[in-house]
């Protein structure tokens, strides 16, 4: 819902944005399994620009979207125009999501019959919701190849919250990656869902990557 919000906004200032749903999650919430894998996910997007024929994406990956994005731009760099890690998940080669030191997973997730469980949505709430997200995707290993991602122009933002010093926030260290890299870095007053807390905001910092 909250990435809706900010696809709202986008459109209003004249981009043509998609926002694919991944496998078992959102809408497609039916097809849900713990067999899902991080190259599922990764599919999922790769086949979303394939099959709409897009060119020059700027493609944005969104907290453990960044493992997704990581893998769509290593499998089809010429596609891809710009990269963007909104305070995102920075992986290195045969790494995942739990095996990154300082992994930015929180003790709040727990692993529950092959899936992790959203603890603040109650079992009567409606939908649009958070739903449960397979447990595999977050330690299946990416696999990069292909060393044409690196040419790729890449940005980082980072959102911290007001009044929290950046070195605290769970994502420094994949801004600190990202800065090794030479990638810029920016950073954005928001909390992790700079979607719903910041979204105008955002938006404006989407269009000055955009313009650039």
């Amino acid at each position: 819902m909250g990435f809706q919000i900010g696809r709202f906004y986008a459109h209003r200032k004249g981009n043509l944005v998609y926002r694919p749903t991944l496998t078992g999650q959102g809408e497609r919430v039916h097809l849900s399994s713990p067999n899902i894998g991080l190259n599922t996910h990764i599919l999922d997007i790769i086949n979303t620009i394939l099959y709409e024929d897009l060119y020059n994406v700027i493609l944005v990956g969104h907290s453990y979207g960044g493992m997704v994005v990581t893998g769509v731009a290593d499998s089809i760099p010429e596609r891809i125009l710009k990269l963007v890690y909104l305070d995102a998940t920075l992986p290195k080669n045969g790494e995942s999501v739990l095996t990154i030191k300082d992994s930015t997973v929180e003790t709040k997730f727990k692993n529950n019959n092959g899936y992790l469980i959203p603890h603040w949505v109650s079992k009567d709430q409606l939908p649009p919701k958070d739903v449960p997200h397979p447990y595999k995707t977050w330690v299946d290993k990416i696999i990069l190849k292909n060393p044409d991602r690196e040419k790729t122009p890449t940005i980082y933002i980072l959102t911290v919250a007001k009044g929290k010093p950046p070195e605290k926030d769970s994502f420094y260290l994949h801004a600190i990656r990202a800065k090794n890299k030479g990638w810029p870095v920016l950073q954005l007053e928001a909390d992790h869902n700079a979607q719903w807390s910041a979204p105008h905001e955002l938006v404006a910092m989407l269009q000055g990557i955009l313009k650039k």
